[in-house]
């Protein structure tokens, strides 16, 4: 008679672990680091040093000291979460500033809730926030891109697409006027001249990183798409009836924190939904309040707190949107 060998579930299991899907992550978003570096040079890599160092440095000390268990730090997660917060502050900010917000990333919406995988919110992304609410001079002092190495050629002060706009729609501009003033094309926006976070240099950059992701089976495509359709048909809806008012979906789309927070954040495994249907419900939440935000808000973005808030839903999309049963 053969024996049977007794054990606790998971009994399938796969060669996928935290540390591999991490490593995954900070591949994926090379491209746009780089890219960032190349434009802003060595402050881009002091502030992601420093996020990184932070995160990890928080992360161990509260499971060594305070919840007097094994450190996580060699998963990898924090380190996603410091590369992840440095890609959302402007690249001139002082190395302290990402300090800080890596402290609360990981010690206050990480750690306060047991650790990663029971986090509710995407620590990044609650950090990033929290910066902009404590510190708004210096989170919104933003960098107009140049080669690093072209020589010569001193860092320039400048905003945002997406603050232009409001400002310039706030004095009474029309958009073509707008448009034409600052000299805004579809190209700049994918790759890219103009004012932003340290990961919003380039749009093809991040794509190219999405695609990797993709590839190895790390995200679903359901949230990315769900968000940026939905920003393309609200944003389609208002330009079509007053043009002059209201940006076209390409420009909603390539601007400001879309695809970073689309492709790199949204995604977090922690804090979105697993069902696909309850993905996607949780993709156009997001998409809607992003561009309500931008349309009718203060902020000209919106895409940080649109993340946050569904955040708070993935709970109950997760106990009322489920997926179909084996067999039914």
């Amino acid at each position: 008679m053969k024996k049977l060998t007794v054990s606790l579930s998971p009994h399938i299991h796969s060669a996928d672990s935290t540390r591999k899907i991490m490593r995954d992550v900070l591949i994926a978003m090379a491209p746009a680091w780089l890219v960032s570096v190349w434009f802003f040079g060595m402050p881009v890599i002091i502030l992601t040093l420093a996020g990184v160092a932070a995160c990890m440095v928080t992360e161990w000390l509260i499971s060594r000291f305070l919840m007097k268990r094994k450190s996580t730090v060699s998963d990898l997660s924090a380190a996603v979460t410091g590369v992840l917060l440095a890609l959302n502050l402007p690249p001139s900010s002082p190395w302290w500033l990402i300090v800080i917000g890596s402290i609360f990333s990981i010690g206050v919406v990480k750690m306060s809730f047991g650790g990663l995988g029971q986090n509710i919110f995407n620590p990044a992304i609650a950090g990033r926030v929290f910066l902009l609410i404590s510190f708004p001079t210096l989170m919104t002092n933003w960098t107009r891109p140049d080669p690093w190495f072209r020589s010569g050629v001193d860092a320039v002060s400048g905003a945002t697409p997406l603050a232009i706009v409001n400002e310039g729609l706030a004095k009474g501009m029309s958009l073509d006027q707008i448009f034409a003033q600052n000299d805004f094309t579809y190209f700049e926006m994918l790759f890219a001249r103009i004012g932003g976070s340290v990961g919003e240099v380039s749009a093809i950059a991040l794509i190219v990183g999405f695609i990797y992701l993709l590839a190895r089976k790390v995200v679903k495509p359901h949230i990315p798409l769900a968000i940026l359709c939905t920003i393309f048909v609200f944003s389609g809806i208002f330009w079509l009836i007053d043009p002059q008012q209201y940006t076209d979906p390409v420009f909603n789309i390539l601007t400001g924190g879309v695809l970073l927070g689309s492709f790199f954040m949204a995604t977090d495994y922690a804090t979105s939904p697993m069902g696909k249907t309850a993905m996607v419900i949780y993709g156009i939440g997001i998409g809607l309040i992003t561009m309500i935000i931008r349309y009718f808000g203060s902020y000209p973005e919106g895409i940080s707190f649109a993340i946050l808030v569904m955040n708070s839903v993935v709970p109950l999309l997760n106990k009322y949107v489920k997926p179909r049963k084996f067999g039914r």
